[in-house]
């Protein structure tokens, strides 16, 4: 099959606490919105992320700080970032959806993948949750590529709202890894300047805020895009975050659905020339719940034949 889906029941469980911006409702409305507009589509279990696959990028107190912290009621790790009795099983399920991809388009099994799952985790660092993360989902994805099937190239196009300064700080220093943010500044958590570069593998674009869909399209159509096809990735892994749209209410940018699927397009073209066609995609943020359904339709309808 040329495009998979990827959830878990588990990830409707993490429950970060009355009014918390990352709720369950959020997945509920992309799974209900997807299955309406593809309905012949084939929704794949996520298994759980090992703890070993999950030490590719995290330190071992920080996954045992996850998994092994007796939870009752709500655990606040900062003031954004809480744990609930479900919160182990729906991380390791999200990062797991990412792994179980990798390895279908890798092996051929399918072309591209999208895993619909929370908590998100791009904001999760090598050894600290934060920012509603708990593990770095797509970091998990991108080192599980490397270590399990040897991939020497792989990208992450992170077009979410706010910069994802997990994955960049743990790819920072690994010239294997192609990292590409746009993402609103100033806004959390403060970090992705453009002159943040790594070992020149990191490429970010600041947004203003008030910037619409066609300073996005610019980003990515005149700076990122042509990072990524000289970077000829085997691997396309997208950080997929909607909350760069003009409805959303935690950030200011003002992109337009249409956007997400111009972009998306774009994505797996690169992916089409460089990859076999080969892209992984994970969601992240979005808060408005009607911009979160059609931004994931329009995403996934980018992916699809």
């Amino acid at each position: 099959m040329s495009l998979l889906l990827y959830t878990h029941p588990a990830c409707l469980q993490h429950d970060p606490g009355a009014g918390h911006p990352e709720c369950p409702p959020r997945l509920a409305h992309v799974l209900d919105a997807l299955n309406d507009a593809f309905p012949a589509l084939a929704w794949q279990t996520a298994p759980s992320a090992e703890r070993g696959q999950l030490a590719r990028v995290h330190a071992p107190a920080h996954i045992a700080g996850i998994l092994d912290t007796p939870v009752h009621g709500h655990l606040r790790i900062d003031p954004d970032t809480l744990l609930s009795e479900a919160s182990a099983e729906a991380a390791l399920r999200a990062a797991g959806a990412g792994i179980a991809a990798v390895d279908a388009v890798v092996s051929g099994a399918a072309t591209r993948a999208f895993c619909a799952v929370r908590p998100p985790g791009h904001h999760a660092t090598h050894d600290a949750a934060m920012g509603f993360c708990l593990f770095n989902s797509v970091a998990v994805a991108a080192a599980h590529a490397l270590a399990a099937h040897g991939l020497p190239r792989v990208a992450i196009a992170d077009f979410d709202v706010h910069h994802g300064n997990g994955t960049q700080d743990i790819f920072a220093g690994d010239a294997r890894v192609l990292y590409l943010s746009s993402h609103q500044s100033p806004l959390y958590p403060g970090t992705g300047a453009a002159s943040e570069h790594g070992v020149g593998n990191i490429h970010n674009i600041p947004l203003r805020p008030g910037a619409g869909g066609a300073a996005l399209r610019e980003a990515w159509g005149e700076h990122l895009l042509p990072v990524l096809d000289a970077f000829a990735p085997q691997l396309v892994l997208v950080s997929a975050g909607f909350d760069a749209h003009r409805l959303d209410p935690l950030a200011q940018l003002e992109a337009e659905t249409e956007d997400f699927g111009w972009l998306t397009a774009r994505l797996r073209q690169l992916a089409e020339r460089h990859a076999e066609g080969r892209l992984v995609s994970l969601l992240e943020g979005g808060y408005n719940m009607q911009a979160l359904r059609e931004c994931a339709v329009a995403h996934v309808a980018a992916l699809a034949d």
